[in-house]
């Protein structure tokens, strides 16, 4: 059965910052639970505790798999990895989630945060879903190998997150079917079975999370179609940011990103900022770029998002970031990185 999405979370280099830190606020809530304070899980990781509180803070690859590690041998109980992602709320995963919350099916939600899938920080290389026989629909995850013993950890920590995000949104509980996991069964396998209400099978030849396809037509109990589209909006702002924007870059990115007519004139964009086209460009000039600079910064970084993370045509990706049609759209992908779009999308996928 063909996939219908594929998602490729982790790309690149470990060490770059480029994941926000979404979801850690439960695992640091669950070890302060057991005594263990939140200094002592980001302990040799890099990051500041304070950064759980800043929506721009990035953190990379491997700063989020060294707080899982020391989570791991910090925690005073075997399956801390399952009970910190029954803690999740809705809020822990910021604009993510009421982005998910507001959709109008759950069938929505699953692809929207399929799509925006690097804003969750899972710990797996790639993620597919498809649909088997109309009834089952499955998630796998791919490239474990690299996770090496913190697997389980990550695993139980992602699942269980991810259960609870999906019950949140149903307001209801997901209907999982099974789960299979590439791994032995842990001490603490009971609670499996009781976290996800469904069969559980351990040293599988893969890992998959299979639940019944028709939760993919219910209506979600939250949905409203103009948070939706402003949440949605708002991902797309929080994907294309650096950790060192200043504040204008921020408020130049988001008013292009929330505007009808994405990326309008600077002259526009001055105006809904308050300043005069002189001042704007001064101001800019001051930083060392340019209104144009800040645009093709943007749409590169939205354009190789969407190429990697999602299916959309090349026609849709060119629509998404501005271009009037696909032509001027590959031309430009081509300035930007001596590659069109297709063999770019195609690289990755290898890759």
């Amino acid at each position: 059965m063909k996939p219908i999405k594929v998602v490729t979370p982790v790309l690149g280099d470990p060490d770059a910052p480029t994941q926000i830190l979404v979801g850690l606020g439960a695992l640091a809530g669950e070890l302060a639970a057991e005594g263990i304070s939140v200094r002592d899980l980001f302990a040799r990781s890099g990051v500041d505790p304070s950064q759980l509180e800043d929506a721009h803070a990035r953190i990379s690859h491997r700063q989020r798999l060294t707080l899982y590690r020391n989570a791991k041998r910090l925690a005073k109980r075997s399956d801390v990895g399952l009970l910190a992602g029954a803690r999740q709320r809705i809020s822990d995963y910021g604009i993510y989630g009421y982005a998910m919350v507001s959709s109008r099916t759950f069938g929505d939600a699953l692809l929207f945060s399929l799509d925006h899938i690097t804003m969750a920080g899972p710990a797996v290389r790639q993620i597919s879903f498809r649909i088997e026989g109309g009834t089952t629909a499955i998630l796998r995850s791919h490239g474990l190998d690299a996770l090496g013993d913190l697997l389980p950890f990550a695993a139980e920590f992602w699942r269980s997150s991810m259960t609870t995000l999906f019950s949140r949104v149903l307001e209801a509980p997901f209907p999982t079917k099974r789960m299979i996991f590439p791994f032995p069964a842990p001490v603490h396998w009971r609670n499996y079975e009781r976290m996800f209400n469904c069969p559980i099978d351990f040293d599988a030849d893969r890992m998959e999370w299979h639940f019944d396809a028709t939760v993919l037509d219910l209506p979600c109990p939250n949905a409203n179609p103009i948070t939706a589209k402003i949440c949605q909006q708002v991902c797309e702002v929080v994907l294309t940011e650096r950790p060192d924007d200043s504040d204008l870059v921020r408020k130049i990115r988001a008013a292009c990103l929330n505007s009808p007519n994405r990326f309008p004139v600077a002259s526009d964009i001055a105006s809904e900022l308050g300043l005069s086209l002189r001042t704007f460009h001064r101001r800019l000039a001051d930083e060392g770029l340019s209104y144009q600079s800040i645009v093709d910064g943007m749409r590169r970084s939205l354009a190789t998002e969407l190429l990697e993370n999602t299916r959309l045509s090349i026609d849709q990706v060119a629509e998404r970031v501005g271009f009037a049609d696909a032509t001027s759209f590959r031309k430009a992908f081509r300035k930007w990185t001596d590659r069109s779009p297709t063999d770019f999308r195609h690289s990755k996928r290898s890759d």
